[in-house]
């Protein structure tokens, strides 16, 4: 029997630990656990995990400080667990280096969903990389779009934003992020440059612009583009 992707849990509760440990080793998963955040680092040197699983509320450092310092090395998907939900602390951990954010309490069938799109943005690209979800269609090599078989017509920033979010499909971009990527370090501050071309581009893609399922928006936070679960 083959044995399933390693995964890192760090939580100070250990009823959550256990939780998530029934939960994780019956989906396959090959579960290690700490309750602090300076073993969290030790552990993730030796046993290079293939996913982890951070709170940001530790006995011993700030969930944020071992996420950076997990960053200098290492690139493995991190998901954070906690029971912060402020848009602040969302931002801070995503800019961080977070791969996702759950807040608790917290559906299994969401994280392990979330789990699955994060292991899969740790595996390098195709060279001929093409995101579909539903009817849409980018095909990122050939710069073309399409829904329902249709191609769609995009302006060059409207594609930069797509193809953006394609490119990081099913993890939420914070709204720093995508400014400084498309229009450039000066312009992290310009959010409503946002909210006029993400309106844009759900008018073209959306099947219902008002509804949106593709573009989704985190509020507070930034933008995630949907991904389809087979």
């Amino acid at each position: 029997m083959s044995e399933g992707p390693q995964i890192l849990v760090v939580d100070d509760e250990i009823q959550i630990r256990r939780f998530l440990k029934i939960s994780l080793e019956a989906r396959g998963y090959r579960v290690f656990e700490t309750a602090s955040g300076q073993d969290a680092l030790e552990k993730a040197a030796l046993v290079r995990p293939d996913l982890i699983i951070l709170d940001l509320g530790l006995p011993d450092m700030d969930g944020l400080t071992v996420l950076r310092q997990l960053r200098e090395w290492t690139q493995t998907p991190v998901v954070i667990l906690s029971v912060r939900d402020d848009d602040q602390g969302k931002v801070a951990a995503l800019d961080a280096g977070a791969d996702d954010y759950l807040t608790k309490p917290f559906s299994v069938e969401e994280l392990m969903a979330r789990l699955r799109v994060a292991q899969r943005h740790a595996q390098p690209a195709p060279a001929e990389a093409v995101f579909q979800n539903g009817d849409l269609r980018v095909d990122l090599a050939r710069r073309l779009v399409t829904v329902k078989g249709q191609p769609v017509r995009l302006t060059p920033t409207e594609y930069a934003l797509l193809r953006l979010l394609a490119q990081h499909a099913g993890r939420v971009l914070t709204h720093r992020q995508i400014l400084k990527e498309v229009w450039g370090p000066a312009y992290v501050d310009e959010t409503h440059y946002l909210r006029v071309y993400f309106a844009q581009l759900r008018q073209k893609l959306e099947a219902d612009p008002a509804r949106p399922q593709l573009i989704l928006t985190e509020p507070g936070v930034g933008y995630r583009l949907s991904v389809r679960e087979p």
